[in-house]
């Protein structure tokens, strides 16, 4: 019994030590290490079981198997619908893994969503949105039944579409039941990020002429909408990213591309689940970025910001800032304490920040 309680003692102290350490830990550099690399152009990505890489670019999607760097890239060819204006190719820019399924959707009309088998690679088309103004941004599961992805307004309120049976079928919210939007408020497809997902908690935001964060606490039933300090100024002005950190530490990211050093008023932090945001770092730090992510077990105070003018870090909730790398990307995910996958123009790599 007694060296069973110091072998128990000794694995506790392990545990607990290992944990401080992770979280006292900040980060001063990264190393990059590119892992494809050809013409397309990356603003989603999303990672099944830590191994498997999903993606979608402008004339389709792809995996890669981060063990093996295996790769099998799918290209759309021009469908045959309708009439010629229809039949096109929309890039896609929101993607998700549920299930033993990978889904790609669109951005512009018409909007298709794609479903993916994992083993057969069989796919089919889901959803399907035309509309003069369909312009979808992101897309993230509650679970491997639910899902959720969001684009700009077609009449009066944000697009948002559900599934409730494993991406079988998904339907549009209708405006009675979305907070209505302003005149010139919509949405960024930049990376993916617009919708955070905790639980049964949704949080997505908004840009344009009014950055907003829209929630909904049971899985996209019911919603509020509470208003930001994040720069609204016009159409290419807004919040690009969002991300949480647990249900009340959050931090919202973004700018306007179109003049990339301007860092007022471009980035927030909330401590009670959105409600209220505070600016940080206003007027220092990094200017316009697209993707914002929380480094994993950091207790919300360490965050990285990709952008195509370089990467970012905070170890101190987005107080003060150091650039550490002048690679451009569009979109991040952590897949371990400090491993990330990062995608852009041309590239997807991995990061690894230490």
């Amino acid at each position: 019994m007694r060296v069973f309680t110091i072998l128990l003692l000794f694995l506790v102290s392990l545990f607990y030590g290992s944990d401080k350490s992770t979280k006292n830990q900040d980060f001063s550099r990264v190393s990059v290490t590119i892992i494809h690399e050809d013409s397309i152009r990356v603003r989603a990505i999303d990672i099944y079981n830590d191994t498997l890489l999903g993606f979608g670019y402008d004339k389709g999607y792809g995996f890669i198997n981060l063990n093996t760097n295996e790769k099998n890239i799918i290209g759309f060819e021009r469908e045959n619908i309708l009439s010629e204006e229809e039949n096109w190719v929309s890039e896609q820019r929101s993607v998700g893994f549920a299930g033993n399924s990978f889904f790609t959707l669109g951005v512009g009309s018409p909007a298709r969503l794609r479903k993916v088998d994992l083993k057969t690679l069989e796919e089919k088309i889901v959803y399907t949105e035309i509309h003069e103004k369909v312009f979808y941004d992101a897309m993230l599961f509650w679970n491997e039944k639910e899902g959720i992805a969001m684009g700009d307004p077609t009449d009066g309120c944000l697009s948002i579409i559900v599934t409730r049976n494993g991406g079988e079928t998904w339907n549009k919210i209708p405006c009675k039941y979305l907070p209505k939007t302003f005149e010139g408020e919509a949405a960024f497809a930049a990376s993916n990020t617009n919708i955070k997902i905790i639980d049964d908690k949704t949080w997505i935001v908004s840009g344009g002429k009014k950055s907003r964060v829209f929630y909904s606490p049971d899985r996209g039933k019911t919603w509020d909408v509470y208003d930001t300090p994040i720069i609204s100024e016009t159409q290419t002005t807004g919040i690009y990213s969002v991300d949480f950190y647990d249900k009340n530490k959050g931090v919202v990211y973004g700018g306007d591309y179109t003049n990339p050093n301007h860092n007022k008023v471009n980035k927030a932090i909330t401590n009670d689940g959105g409600r209220n945001w505070e600016l940080v770092s206003d007027g220092t730090g990094p200017g316009y970025k697209s993707c914002v992510q929380y480094v994993p077990n950091t207790n919300g105070k360490s965050m990285v910001v990709v952008g195509f003018t370089g990467i970012s870090l905070s170890n101190d909730s987005g107080t003060s800032w150091k650039k550490i790398s002048d690679e451009s990307f569009y979109t991040l995910r952590f897949i371990t304490n400090n491993t990330a996958i990062a995608a852009g123009k041309g590239k997807i790599a991995k990061l690894v920040f230490n």
